[in-house]
């Protein structure tokens, strides 16, 4: 079971992720080619239910078209502002 704590960085996590997402106007389909990853691990990411480990972030960054430390540290800030 997850720590309370974690929470907010998974909310946060899949928050960003979508915002990024929207903002390119790609599907979780087309992110998930791009990252080598499932799309419905993407789509788990976007609801909060899982979070990916460090070099799958690397790879859905890059498929944002984002360097990887600005996805890093606004995933921060989101969650430091829910707590």
């Amino acid at each position: 079971m997850r720590k309370a704590q974690d929470q907010p960085v998974l909310r946060a996590t899949a928050a960003e992720i979508k915002a990024r997402r929207g903002r390119l106007g790609i599907s979780q389909e087309e992110l998930a080619h791009r990252a080598d990853v499932h799309r419905s691990f993407i789509a788990r990411l976007e609801v909060a239910q899982t979070q990916p480990s460090l070099s799958v972030l690397l790879r859905i960054a890059e498929g944002l078209e984002s360097d990887p430390a600005d996805v890093v540290r606004s995933i921060a800030e989101r969650a430091k502002r829910e707590t």
